[in-house]
C-alpha cells in the first residue's frame, strides 16, 4: 500500500522493468537506487523471465544507508500474468515486507483484468466514512498492479507518453497520466542509448482518505518526470530513471544497472 510519497517512489523503484513480449524466452535484470538530498534511502533490484506470452517478475527493496538508522524496511514483491497484444494482463501480485518487527502482505488476484480478491496483512483498521473514498463497483476492472503499471508497451518512443494508466496498490485505486516532456539519451551498465522523459500526473479515484497531505501534495503540487528507455527489441519501454517531488524534496531513483540477459 501507498502510505506516503516515500512509500510510492520505493515501490516504483522495486518495479523496473517488468515485462517483454515476445515469443522466445528473455530474461531482464535491474538495479536501482532512491536517494534524496544526494543521500541514499532505498535499493533494489529484480529479475523477470518471459516466455510464450506469460511473465513473471521477482523483486526486492530495502532500506539503505541513513534511512536504516530510522526504519529498516525490507520485502520482497513478485508479479505474474500474461500479455495480450499491447497490454498486460496481471492474474497475481504480492508483496512481502518488514518494518522492524512488523510485517505486512499484501496480495493481489486477477481474473480477466479485474481484481477478484485481495488480502492485506494487518488488516485495515475502520474507515471514517465521512472522510473515507470506498472502492466503487466499477473501479477494479481493467486495472494493473505496481509492478505491471510502469511499463508501457508502444511501436517507438514517440508513443510511449500520452496514456493513462490505471493502478491499484491492494488499497488505493489511482489514475496516473503520462505526458511528452523530451527526449534524451542515457548511459548505465547494460545500456546505451535514446530515451523518452514524460511528466507523470497522479490521481487518487478510490481506496484513500481525502484529505491526506501526502496525496493532496502529489495530485496538486508535486513534479514528477519518468525517463523510459527500451527493453531490448520486445516493444517494451521501462523507466531508467526518475524524480517525485514531496513535501520535504525531491526523490530521485536512478538505474544502476539495466540490461537483458541471455
Amino acid at each position: 500500500m501507498l502510505r506516503s510519497s516515500h512509500a510510492f517512489a520505493a515501490m516504483l523503484a522495486a518495479a523496473l522493468p517488468s515485462a517483454a513480449s515476445a515469443a522466445s524466452p528473455q530474461s531482464f535484470k535491474g538495479e536501482y537506487t532512491v536517494s534524496f538530498l544526494g543521500l541514499s534511502i532505498a535499493k533494489s533490484t529484480f529479475s523477470s523471465r518471459y516466455e510464450n506470452g506469460a511473465y513473471a517478475i521477482e523483486g526486492s527493496v530495502s532500506a539503505a544507508g541513513l534511512a536504516k538508522l530510522f526504519d529498516d524496511t525490507r520485502g520482497t514483491i513478485s508479479s505474474k500474468g500474461t500479455i495480450a497484444g499491447k497490454r498486460m494482463v496481471p492474474q497475481a501480485f504480492r508483496a512481502d515486507y518488514t518494518s522492524g518487527k512488523k510485517a505486512s502482505v499484501v496480495d493481489i488476484r486477477f481474473a480477466n483484468g479485474r481484481v477478484t480478491s485481495t488480502q492485506v496483512v494487518p488488516a485495515p483498521g475502520k474507515r471514517d466514512p465521512k472522510s473515507w473514498v470506498p472502492l466503487g463497483a466499477g473501479d477494479l476492472a481493467s486495472v494493473l498492479d505496481p509492478m505491471a503499471a510502469t511499463v508501457i508497451h508502444a511501436d517507438s518512443l514517440d508513443q510511449v507518453c500520452g496514456r493513462t494508466v490505471k493502478f491499484y496498490d491492494g488499497e488505493m485505486r489511482a489514475d496516473l497520466t503520462l505526458t511528452y516532456a523530451s527526449k534524451g539519451t542515457i548511459s548505465v551498465p547494460g545500456y546505451k542509448g535514446d530515451t523518452v522523459t514524460c511528466r507523470m500526473g497522479f490521481a487518487p479515484v478510490a481506496g484513500y482518505r481525502k484529505g491526506r497531505k501526502a496525496l493532496n501534495y502529489l495530485k496538486n503540487k508535486s513534479r514528477m518526470m519518468v525517463t523510459f528507455a527500451p527493453l531490448g527489441q520486445t516493444g517494451v519501454y521501462a523507466p531508467i530513471h526518475a524524480t517525485v517531488g514531496t513535501q520535504i524534496g525531491t526523490l530521485t531513483i536512478s538505474a544502476g544497472r539495466f540490461e537483458a540477459v541471455q
